[in-house]
């Protein structure tokens, strides 16, 4: 088995045909096929099912992309802080889901820390990945949050992963919409006044995103839902098609000018309780210190 063969694993997983995970790879589909066929001889179970309509993922083969997930995340972390011709650089990584002002934390901790070289990472990114990064070190620290509708499964995974989850604030529910949105002009709004447009949710892209979900309500039935993994798309996808995405409210005033959101009050409450996360028995680094210390500015619990 090599790392090599776990790449591709990861990579067929995430696509929705051989012919992309191997355009992805830059190989030929039957150098792909031939890579997952000798890695599923050799530990002797079936890792994709192939048919007609392509390949999909066995219960056995979700079971070992979790580890190959993580065999790969330490690979690429040793390979970056050792095998790098720099060995001499500084080195910080931080994984989140969107909110700006853990990135405007993640800025001022690389202001105060400019060193002469460093690799230092901010990764937005999917819940799921927030917790395994900082679970496996990836990321030092990582910024998240939870509902009172995924509270219970959010602090069992925490315990599972043996983490540490710090409070830092509690934020009621939101819709963002853009500033040409018809309903832009409200003071309050109900999810039932939005039901005829599209909400733009993050795509957590997996079987859990209700109770992974970043955002607040994400059990609700909406009648229109988009997916989207960047903040950019998002922003098309709201001002173009007058949708709308469910937040805290915590617009920053250079996000609120920049790009033109309004943010209203919604009738429906499902409040979000966000900190951040650290590996439990983990000696934080300096400018991980740091980098909690400007987290610690925004915490009002």
């Amino acid at each position: 088995m090599t790392i090599m063969q776990l790449k591709y694993v990861i990579a067929l997983a995430n696509a929705s045909s051989m012919r992309e995970a191997a355009s992805r790879l830059f190989i030929s589909q039957p150098a792909l096929s031939f890579t997952i066929r000798e890695l599923e001889e050799e530990i002797n179970i079936q890792i994709f099912e192939r048919n007609n309509k392509g390949v999909s993922i066995t219960d056995e083969g979700r079971e070992f992309l979790a580890y190959a997930k993580q065999a790969v995340s330490q690979y690429e972390l040793i390979e970056d802080r050792y095998i790098d011709k720099w060995k001499d650089k500084k080195h910080f990584s931080v994984s989140m889901q969107h909110y700006v002002f853990a990135l405007h934390a993640f800025i001022n901790t690389v202001k105060k820390y400019d060193a002469q070289k460093y690799v230092y990472a901010v990764h937005e990114t999917k819940t799921e990945d927030v917790l395994s990064s900082v679970k496996n070190l990836k990321s030092e620290i990582g910024i998240i949050s939870y509902s009172n509708n995924n509270e219970k499964v959010m602090k069992k995974l925490f315990r599972e992963y043996q983490l540490k989850f710090v409070p830092l604030m509690m934020r009621n529910t939101y819709a963002y919409l853009w500033k040409t949105h018809p309903l832009a002009g409200k003071q309050e709004l109900s999810l039932e006044e939005l039901e005829n447009y599209p909400c733009v949710s993050f795509d957590q892209n997996g079987e859990s995103d209700y109770y992974l979900t970043e955002e607040a309500l994400g059990d609700y039935d909406f009648h229109k839902l988009l997916k989207s993994n960047d903040r950019a798309t998002t922003a098309e996808l709201m001002a173009s098609l007058n949708g709308y995405s469910i937040g805290t409210g915590n617009m920053t005033e250079s996000i609120a000018l920049k790009d033109g959101f309004v943010c209203i009050k919604l009738k429906e409450e499902d409040p979000l309780t966000i900190g951040y996360l650290v590996r439990e028995n983990h000696a934080i680094s300096d400018i991980g210190t740091t980098y909690i210390e400007e987290l610690l500015k925004y915490k009002e619990l």
